[in-house]
């Protein structure tokens, strides 16, 4: 009997592993395989590193899974390819979690632009402006981009200064919010603006003004022969010298 319609062939040579993640994407399989990690490991010899990534040397299989069973450490295979393959020893679920969270943290970083579209009409109502106002205000301070469509019907396509007053009004209004990134512009029967959010600028540093002249000025003296800052020469106690200043930022 033939293969069955939506079966698809394995690869020449292609075997599932332990630990591999194998997805189907039209016609061929794609597979992530993970580093094999102690008993996985097939080499009869490899070349061990050590935690710090310090070479330890040639070793086999087995010297090198009692070395990092003494440490309480895993055996990665780190390149499979090299000859011998080279292999690590590390916390191996420790070195998964962290790596986890530094793609977490990339992403996070990344800057995904986001338009948010808000339709207006002409003859909008003032509650309706308000509401949709608030909208548009929510939008950019999530820091989305936001498209303003006017839209007109009928007649009403032939005064378009009616539809510019809501959008200047509008962009009037969200002034604390965002910026007009692009002009009131008319497309067929709709006029559009693009709003973007305003920047957020870092907070300055508060500027301490500078001491009176002669305000808290201590005089110090080296005593010959001694080394010794600010040592009273007639027997009495004198003040400790002044200290600058540090920046809160700079602890």
């Amino acid at each position: 009997m033939g293969a069955a319609p939506h079966a698809l062939p394995l690869l020449d040579g292609e075997r599932c592993r332990r630990g591999t993640d194998i997805t189907v994407s039209g016609r061929y399989r794609i597979t992530t395989r993970e580093p094999r990690v102690n008993e996985r490991i097939r080499a009869r010899e490899v070349r061990l590193v050590d935690p710090d990534g310090g070479q330890i040397g040639l070793k086999t299989i087995e010297e090198a899974r009692w070395l990092a069973d003494q440490l309480g450490l895993d055996l990665v295979e780190v390149a499979p390819d090299a000859k011998p393959p080279v292999v690590r020893m590390m916390d191996y679920g420790k070195f998964k979690y962290e790596q986890s969270v530094r793609a977490r943290e990339a992403r996070k970083k990344q800057t995904r632009t986001v338009i948010k579209e808000v339709q207006f009409r002409p003859k909008i109502s003032s509650n309706d402006f308000e509401v949709k106002r608030r909208r548009v205000e929510r939008f950019l301070g999530e820091g989305d981009k936001v498209k303003v469509s006017m839209r007109f019907r009928g007649r009403e396509v032939t005064h378009p200064e009616l539809g510019r007053e809501v959008l200047d009004r509008l962009a009037a209004a969200i002034e604390g919010s965002g910026t007009v990134e692009t002009g009131p512009m008319m497309d067929n029967r709709q006029m559009t603006m693009v709003l973007a959010p305003l920047r957020r600028m870092a907070p300055a540093a508060p500027v301490e003004p500078a001491a009176a002249a002669g305000d808290g000025q201590v005089a110090t003296e080296v005593a010959a022969g001694d080394g010794l800052v600010g040592a009273p020469t007639d027997g009495t106690r004198s003040d400790p010298p002044a200290t600058e200043p540090v920046d809160e930022d700079e602890t």
